[in-house]
Formats: structure tokens, C-alpha cells, sequence
């Protein structure tokens, strides 16, 4: 499922319009390749989701997730700073923060998001 949500700025006199893309699916699908694909053919920006779970060898913090304690999740969820969030099996949370993403629309960019279906659903309703 691929949805496009066109999102018009109305904090700037010049009423720049950015565009949320939201790539969702269920996990091993490809999202990820399409996300990048997509990111270096408009030059446009990849939304950093939030993670519980421990930080890999492999990634970096605030580029492939901004690693969080579980009480930084709980904080964030009460002060309703997700476009959307969810628990995957089981024992990890992992959310998409608000801020960035809103910031991007209103300087007119293309942002990217790589969500699961549950996530793509929370997000349409959200925007």
C-alpha cells in the first residue's frame, strides 16, 4: 500500500506545499529499497523513526532510528509527539516523530516514510 498525502503549509506567506510520501507494508517487502530509491531520485528527505530496541553494530543513532528508553517513548506518546507508533512483536515500540516530519512539509520538501500497514493507517488519519 503506497499513499501520497499532499500537505499545504499555511504557516508561510508564500504557501510552499511539501509532500508526504508513506511506503507501508509488512516487514521484508522492500520498503526500505523504494524508500531510498525514491530519496535519491527527488532529493528527498527519509523520516528517522524513534525504536525502543538496542541500537545494532551496524546502525547510527538519528540516521537509521533515534534510539530511545521506553520511559522517552511513554513521555513522547503522552505529549502526543507521533504521527504514528505502534509495538512489533511484542517487545519493541517504534514511532514516527511529528516535529521533523512537519518541518520538512513546511519548507516545501518531499519527506519519506518506511511504516508498517497499522502505521500507514495511523498517519492518513493523523494528516
Amino acid at each position: 500500500m503506497a499513499t501520497c498525502i499532499r500537505y499545504t503549509s499555511h504557516m508561510h506567506l508564500k504557501n510552499e506545499q511539501g509532500l508526504l510520501v508513506v511506503i507501508s507494508g509488512p516487514s521484508g517487502v522492500g520498503k526500505t529499497t523504494i524508500v531510498h530509491r525514491l530519496k535519491d531520485s527527488f532529493n528527498a528527505l527519509f523520516s528517522v523513526s524513534a525504536t525502543t530496541r538496542p541500537k545494532s553494530e551496524n546502525e547510527s543513532e538519528g540516521v537509521d532510528y533515534f534510539f530511545i528508553s521506553n520511559e522517552h517513548f511513554d513521555g513522547m506518546v503522552a505529549s502526543g509527539e507521533f504521527l504514528e507508533f505502534a509495538e512489533v512483536f511484542g517487545c519493541h515500540r517504534y514511532g514516527t516523530p511529528k516535529k521533523p516530519v512537519d518541518e520538512a512539509l513546511n519548507q516545501g520538501k518531499i519527506i519519506l516514510l518506511d511504516i508498517d500497514v497499522q502505521g500507514g493507517i495511523q498517519v492518513q488519519q493523523n494528516m
